[in-house]
């Protein structure tokens, strides 16, 4: 069982803007060091005593921090679920939340919880940091700043961002549209089939007609997500044994196909047999590209041609994290074959076109 510390109350201001519940899980955002130089996870009073600005923000904040804040690549459903009924727990009480996170995994999270919290209409915002917040080089307290003002951000009264979201150097990307695709720089993330929501400059200019539109609350928690599904990337040289053992595992309920360029497979008889004897068994198979950008357009070329056919869903647009997400929140909510398929071809939460 994953544990949280109790909420903690940081009242900056008698009449603020807003109130916005921050979420600590762990990743390098919150890194300081130790008595002995070594990086280790702290708590959210010494990040406010390397950003004592947050006090400045007109915004008062709630803190929930994670006992054992962990690596993003440990996350998994577990934390998501956390992650969802702490935000469905809190709702009514804060005008945003900011979830600080490990960028490794962050889309994946982000993805997840897009679908896990139907009817959001208030700002959940993601960042981290590529470097530690102790780093006098870190891009953690920009992050940081910029998220949380966003977060308060609202227009007559209404949050601006009424969904998922993903902040990171100087970008608000919607979270099931992102990406991570750099480890090296600060420009870690991008969202090539979707547009910026904002940009952060001198001020922070919202790209209002791609923002989704406020709507009255409904909220609704979805907590169950089936993970038995696994992601399989086409390479020159897959053999037949390979594929057939994992499309056709009694385990695996669902596989996504991350395919070349527009959705092409290879057409080999071999492959497209099984790809066929998967389908007979009830497995759910979602077609996505290995490209940042584009989208699978079966058909286009002879080597795709046969997918529709035989029963491969199209992923259009979907980037593989959201479509892990969806593909697990789909199998879990819809026990009928035919249900959850028509959700996998459905945009749901603005997550494909």
């Amino acid at each position: 069982m994953i544990e949280v510390n109790p909420i903690e109350h940081f009242q900056f201001d008698g009449t603020p803007k807003a109130k916005v519940l921050i979420i600590y899980t762990g990743g390098t955002l919150g890194m300081d060091f130790n008595d002995s130089g070594s990086l280790v996870p702290c708590g959210f009073n010494q990040i406010l005593e390397r950003v004592p600005v947050l006090k400045e923000l007109h915004v008062n904040i709630s803190v929930i921090s994670f006992k054992e804040p962990i690596d993003s690549s440990n996350v998994h459903i577990e934390h998501w679920q956390l992650l969802a009924s702490l935000i469905y727990e809190h709702y009514e009480n804060f005008d945003g939340f900011l979830i600080l996170h490990g960028t490794d995994t962050m889309a994946y999270s982000a993805s997840a919880l897009s679908f896990m919290l139907e009817g959001v209409n208030k700002p959940i915002i993601f960042t981290g940091a590529q470097l530690p917040i102790a780093s006098p080089r870190s891009d953690a307290t920009e992050n940081l700043v910029t998220s949380l003002e966003i977060a308060a951000d609202k227009k007559n009264g209404k949050p601006i961002i009424t969904e998922v979201c993903i902040f990171f150097n100087h970008v608000l990307l919607r979270g099931n549209r992102a990406k991570k695709v750099e480890s090296q720089h600060f420009d870690a993330f991008e969202s090539e089939n979707y547009p910026i929501l904002a940009e952060a400059g001198i001020t922070i200019d919202y790209h209002w007609s791609y923002l989704k539109p406020y709507a009255k609350d409904f909220i609704r928690l979805n907590m169950e997500m089936d993970n038995n599904i696994v992601v399989l990337k086409l390479f020159p040289g897959l053999n037949q044994a390979t594929a057939a053992g994992i499309l056709l595992a009694d385990t695996v309920k669902g596989v996504i196909i991350e395919s070349y360029g527009s959705g092409n497979v290879p057409n080999e008889q071999w492959f497209l047999d099984i790809l066929k004897e998967s389908v007979r068994k009830g497995k759910i198979i979602l077609n996505v590209s290995q490209c940042n950008g584009g989208r699978v357009m079966h058909g286009k070329y002879e080597t795709s041609s046969e997918l529709d056919k035989i029963g491969v869903i199209s992923g259009h647009d979907l980037t593989s994290e959201a479509a892990t997400a969806k593909m697990m929140y789909a199998m879990a909510q819809f026990p009928n074959l035919r249900d959850a398929k028509k959700c996998l071809r459905t945009p749901i939460r603005g997550e494909m076109n």
